[in-house]
């Protein structure tokens, strides 16, 4: 077995990898709607760890579930338009803990 194989953090194959599951089970994430130039509202989503999940995967699912654009930048996602009230149902499908979650 090659170094490449094994994950970094928990030292275990990649295929018994628990990392993520676990990274998604503790994050405490912060969702909400700013305004940003010429009256245009973006919905940032802060506190998803950036080593321990694949970030620029979860962005472009939720880019394709919403219809909208967005970015992810100084460690938070951020999606276009007014998203607060289908974000938590997809961060759930996605696998974190739905108490972990803060719509603000």
């Amino acid at each position: 077995m090659t170094d490449s194989e094994v994950c970094p953090v928990c030292g275990l194959p990649k295929e018994l990898c628990i990392c993520e599951t676990l990274s998604k089970e503790t994050v405490k994430i912060k969702v909400y709607v700013e305004k940003k130039r010429f009256g245009k509202t973006v919905t940032v989503i802060e506190g998803i760890d950036d080593k321990l999940t694949d970030v620029k995967a979860l962005l472009k699912k939720f880019k394709k579930k919403l219809a909208c654009g967005g970015t992810y930048k100084d460690k938070r996602i951020e999606l276009q338009g007014n998203h607060l009230h289908k974000i938590k149902k997809l961060l759930i499908e996605e696998g974190f803990n739905e108490d972990s979650i803060e719509i603000g």
